[in-house]
């Protein structure tokens, strides 16, 4: 049931000229070749209200590998969380940073291209980017948040250190928040396409269309035929060790305790990795299990926030998205509390019920939109990396 108008969410965004709504206002440093990370690193240094990250991609790839890692660039600049970019290169990389920062300015975002061959090597270069990030950073400073509808929301949902807890506490409150989102008019991207293997056909179910059901049953399959590529059953085989340590037995029980995350709402489209939705309501984003790589998809595809459940504990976070982590259990909540912001633990201890926690998750999300830090942002957790789809040439 949708709220009515006068029950309906609002936070506190910042207004991009493509209509976009931010709930950061970050100035990026993106490198587009793993040469020019640690000269975007240094920049970062030097300039307050400026984010970046490390990769080790952007050359020798072709192809759809590629064109997923150019996608995955120009998304994660094109993010609304983003002012403004300084798009870095080395000048003689497969993806150049002047054919990015071309799709970037579509946004209309100010974007600056600097390379450091064309600026005489790493000082020439960190000096000139560092002074068009100062100066990009002020205009920033100048933005007022405005008033933004929750409807103008994607929210990535992702699991990672999963325990037997998971797929009983956190995660089924997340569902009940990813139902509260999409009441609201906004989006819920679902992920992790290896961790919803023996769970498809409860999504494919709930697919808006047959085209959709369908879509359902080949990313899966998909899925599967890489693993088998490498001689490796996918579907019989154990999660990982720390899985395993947690209580989770196969990947079939991570799988159903994975889906949980969606709620209950219909599935309205299956999109590819870093890809945007075109509708909005509950989406799924093929992605690896890897949780850096799926963050970074989400992200990529214009999630501006992103809930994280955890049993085992994880730093995890992102340098464009406030990513917002849920302890499945109170014992990890207490243990790893420097990185965990919310406790679903208590649904296992008895005090508060799915839906309480679902609704708490919800209120959290509101709050962070509107300004407040999460623990991965205040520790400048920065992770990224893309799902690599073919080889190095």
């Amino acid at each position: 049931m949708k709220p009515s108008e006068s029950l309906r969410r609002t936070f506190w965004g910042y207004r991009r000229p493509d209509g976009g709504v931010g709930v950061r206002n970050h100035v990026l440093i993106l490198p587009t070749i793993v040469c020019a990370t640690q000269t975007a690193a240094r920049v970062t240094e030097l300039v307050q209200g400026t984010v970046s990250f490390i990769h080790q991609h952007g050359c020798a790839q072709v192809g759809v590998d590629y064109e997923q890692t150019f996608r995955t660039y120009v998304g994660s600049a094109a993010n609304p969380n983003v002012y403004g970019v300084i798009v870095l290169g080395l000048g003689c990389e497969t993806h150049q940073a002047r054919s990015v920062a071309a799709e970037v300015r579509k946004t209309g975002k100010p974007v600056e291209v600097i390379s450091i061959q064309d600026h005489g090597g790493t000082l020439f270069t960190v000096a000139e980017a560092a002074r068009a990030a100062a100066r990009m950073v002020q205009e920033a400073s100048r933005q007022r948040r405005v008033e933004c509808d929750f409807g103008e929301l994607i929210v990535g949902t992702e699991c990672g250190g999963s325990d037997a807890c998971s797929g009983l506490s956190a995660n089924p409150a997340v569902g009940v928040c990813s139902d509260r989102i999409v009441d609201h008019g906004g989006t819920s991207i679902l992920a992790e396409t290896t961790e919803l293997i023996g769970a498809e056909h409860l999504l494919a179910n709930r697919a808006v269309d047959d085209q959709v059901a369908k879509r359902v049953y080949q990313v899966i399959e998909a899925m599967e035929k890489r693993a088998f590529a490498m001689n490796v059953d996918i579907r019989t085989g154990n999660p990982s060790p720390g899985n395993i340590k947690g209580g989770i037995s196969s990947l079939e029980e991570k799988s159903l305790g994975a889906a949980n995350k969606s709620g209950t709402r219909p599935l309205q489209e299956l999109i590819d990795y870093a890809e945007r939705p075109t509708r909005r309501g509950l989406v799924w984003m093929d992605t690896p299990g890897h949780d850096i790589e799926q963050l970074t998809g989400m992200v990529a595809g214009g999630s501006q926030i992103v809930l994280f459940t955890t049993g085992r504990g994880t730093p995890t976070g992102s340098p464009i998205a406030p990513v917002i982590k849920i302890a499945t259990n109170t014992s990890i909540f207490e243990k790893m509390n420097d990185n965990i912001d919310l406790n679903a633990g208590t649904i296992i201890d008895g005090t508060e019920t799915i839906e309480s926690v679902g609704d708490r998750i919800f209120e959290e999300i509101i709050e962070v939109c509107s300004g407040k830090l999460t623990k991965s942002e205040i520790l400048k957790q920065h992770d990224f990396g893309i799902w690599r789809i073919g080889p190095t040439f």
